[in-house]
């Protein structure tokens, strides 16, 4: 009875155990938490403001005070990292559709409508970059409905319509310039040596010729 009590104690620690660690490798693994990390590497600094598409493996980050943003997708193991002046507008797609939109130097297009979507709620982000000139975020998708975790059409809405005027606000603000380059500082060309103004020689003969 003794070492059959043993071994039922073993077997729960071990169970338990088990479980524990089936929890930290999930916990570990979370999409979310995957995301976050890879912007925050991307950024040396914790993203604020952030946005995580659930179900998609992508989010954006910001990091405000180094005027850096990075996009990070595939449930964090790629990312973009780019200089905020690099970011030249977004648009809020509503069922395939521009419902608004925010460039530098554009007057704002605002979101005139909010009625349910049928399809698909996304963000798009423009960057100037011929590479990767843009970054979808979808919020939400039909195929989405009642599924735990995920924004249902009327959240994901105000969610993108919040961010249009968090981005608009943003893309309001000046583009810091670069730093212009010190002007050269000409160097003077090593100075030539002198010839002497009389040639020695020539004056002693010419002394010499008027002596006789």
């Amino acid at each position: 009875m003794e070492e059959l009590a043993r071994l039922l104690t073993l077997l729960a620690l071990a169970g338990g155990a088990l479980t524990l660690l089936g929890g930290a490798v999930v916990w570990f693994l979370d999409e979310g938490r995957r995301i976050r990390r890879t912007l925050t590497e991307g950024l040396d600094a914790v993203p604020q403001p952030l946005l995580i598409a659930r179900g998609r493996g992508a989010g954006i980050g910001f990091d405000l005070s180094a005027g850096r943003v990075c996009v990070a997708w595939d449930k964090g193991g790629w990312r973009l990292d780019y200089r905020l002046d690099e970011l030249t507008g977004v648009e809020l797609i509503v069922d395939r559709q521009v419902a608004a939109r925010a460039f530098r130097g554009e007057p704002r297009r605002p979101l005139d409508q909010l009625a349910d979507p049928a399809e698909l709620v996304r963000l798009r982000f423009v960057f100037d970059d011929p590479g990767y000139p843009d970054f979808n975020l979808d919020l939400w998708r039909l195929e989405d409905e009642g599924r735990r975790g995920r924004l249902d059409a009327d959240g994901a809405l105000h969610e993108a319509n919040s961010w249009m005027s968090r981005m608009e606000s943003l893309l309001r603000r000046p583009v810091a310039k670069p730093a212009a380059a010190p002007a050269p500082i000409a160097t003077r060309p090593p100075p030539v040596a002198a010839g002497p103004l009389f040639d020695d020689d020539a004056f002693e003969d010419d002394s010499e010729d008027a002596i006789n």
